[in-house]
């Protein structure tokens, strides 16, 4: 079955919540997280500060999952998250392992 990389751009307070979520869901078996900076975001969902500095501060996490379980998820996420601001993509991955 490929693989996807799925990408959630997320805002920081909805961080652990997500991060509980994601560990509770057994098709997971784990995820990358770091902090992001959006740049071009529209300034209706900017604070004043962000409009300032011109970024609005994210966290974005990495999900590399079968295709099937990349749709089982954005569907969970789409019924506990649902007009939380998330924002997603998915890409195939062409390749994956682990260099020994």
């Amino acid at each position: 079955m490929p693989h996807q990389m799925l990408h959630l751009i997320i805002p920081p307070p909805a961080e652990d919540a997500l991060v509980e979520w994601l560990l509770e869901r057994e098709d997971i078996p784990g995820f990358t997280s770091s902090a992001v900076s959006g740049h071009g975001s529209s300034e209706r969902s900017m604070t004043t500060a962000e409009q300032v500095a011109g970024r609005s501060r994210r966290v974005m996490f990495m999900l590399l999952l079968p295709e099937e379980t990349a749709h089982a998820v954005l569907a969970g996420l789409g019924g506990e998250f649902g007009g939380s601001g998330i924002h997603y993509w998915r890409v195939p991955a062409i390749a994956q392992g682990r260099l020994v």
